[in-house]
């Protein structure tokens, strides 16, 4: 998942509150195509300029803080994310670049990848609205319409998968559900980029235990279904190895899992009237194949969110479908895209290639690990097994990172 609760990195939305100006430094109006520094630390996130002209923006993030930190650059409401940098340790640096369109946002830093985050800040882009032009237009925008169509499907699917899922889990056919649990959500984790933008949405259909009690939220949602299906032992410890996994927490009743039940169902068909509306095909366009290309990107930092530490699926040790949905989301939305960085000159055609073989090396990885029709539980894979992962992983990331940039540039 792409949400703020991760230890290495985080996509989610931040609620709407009153601007914070604090550490918000304005300069001249940036124009389109420069470049904009950012310097985050504990308790502040002081961007270079507050304006900017429309077009191609890059924000260079610099980590100057004591905890892994998230830049964000989001839209008037507050809550819809334009753009975003994750994973960025102390002392490093990491690009966001975006296709700014004319209008309001915000800027803010989320040191340690939860809460609000620090030094919000207001941030207008002025001039003209960013229209496809040249000989690429066609093909931009037919990338656009095959990623929206993928989408659409793959809800499409979600819903009625996540409906038999439900009955079975409210009805107590356990056994059932839990041979459905990681089915179901690999619908939902080949396009959850698209529910990180919306708000509370990903937190509730998504979050841990963990993270719904460090941000005093109501936990709901995926994994509240999953620990009453994978009912812990006595003796077990939550994720974070320290904690009781029974305290505070109990089995629902047949009345509580219906209400879970109704509310997973609920929440995933908000999803489902978010990709079928106006707004969503109006956004995408707007962000064209930047949208894409981040979102090949952040869909690879969700498998270093929870997939390769085996938290995601604590209960149910699923967490290689997860995985596997994951890579599959983020290589079609690059298959979208790779013919624009290609096209730039040499230096694109070869990330190109280095990215294509990257995606091959880290399927046939997870290939090795495939047990009839679907995936070893996470926690028998060796040591040795997840150090390949993580080089693997980490070796697709780092060419993946450059491909929005490449596109753009």
């Amino acid at each position: 998942m792409i949400s703020t609760r991760r230890t290495l990195a985080a996509a989610g939305a931040v609620a709407a509150i009153g601007l914070a100006l604090t550490g918000c430094v304005a300069k001249a109006d940036a124009t389109a195509g420069s470049r904009i520094g950012v310097t985050s630390t504990d308790d502040a996130c002081r961007v270079a300029e507050a304006t900017a002209t429309s077009g191609t923006l890059s924000f260079d993030v610099r980590n100057e803080g004591s905890k892994v930190t998230e830049f964000y650059l989001l839209a008037s409401d507050g809550l819809r994310i334009v753009g975003e940098v994750e994973n960025v340790a102390p002392g490093a640096s990491r690009t966001l670049t975006v296709v700014a369109q004319p209008g309001d946002y915000y800027t803010v830093c989320k040191p340690g990848m939860i809460g609000d985050g620090v030094g919000r800040a207001s941030f207008a882009v002025t001039g003209k609205a960013i229209e496809a032009t040249g000989d690429d237009a066609a093909q931009k925008k037919k990338a656009v319409e095959l990623y929206a169509a993928f989408v659409k499907d793959q809800v499409g699917q979600l819903i009625p998968a996540a409906q038999t899922f439900v009955a079975a889990y409210t009805s107590g056919d356990d056994a059932t559900a839990k041979a459905q649990f990681p089915v179901v959500r690999s619908f939902y984790e080949r396009i959850e980029p698209v529910a990180d933008k919306l708000g509370t949405l990903d937190p509730r259909l998504d979050y841990r235990e963990l993270d719904a009690k460090a941000e005093g939220l109501d936990w709901t949602g995926f994994h509240r279904i999953e620990k009453d299906l994978w009912t812990p032992a006595p003796d077990a410890k939550n994720a974070d190895g320290v904690t009781p996994a029974w305290q505070d927490w109990a089995p629902s009743t047949p009345a509580e899992r219906a209400e879970h039940g109704r509310r997973l169902l609920a929440d995933l068909q908000e999803l489902y009237d978010h990709v079928h509306s106006d707004a969503f095909v109006t956004d995408l366009e707007a962000q064209g194949i930047a949208e894409i290309s981040n979102g090949a990107i952040g869909l690879l930092d969700e498998v270093a969110t929870g997939k390769i530490s085996g938290e995601e699926d604590w209960w149910s040790g699923t967490d290689l479908y997860d995985f596997v949905a994951n890579v599959e989301g983020s290589k079609m939305a690059f298959s979208l895209v790779k013919d624009f960085a290609a096209a730039k000159n040499a230096e694109g055609k070869k990330l190109v290639e280095r990215i294509e073989a990257g995606y091959a090396d880290l399927e046939g990885a997870l290939a090795a690990h495939k047990t009839g029709g679907g995936y070893a539980a996470y926690p028998t894979l060796s040591d040795a097994d997840k150090r390949e992962l993580t080089d693997l992983l980490n070796a697709l990331a780092e060419p993946l990172s450059k491909l929005t940039s490449t596109i753009l540039g």
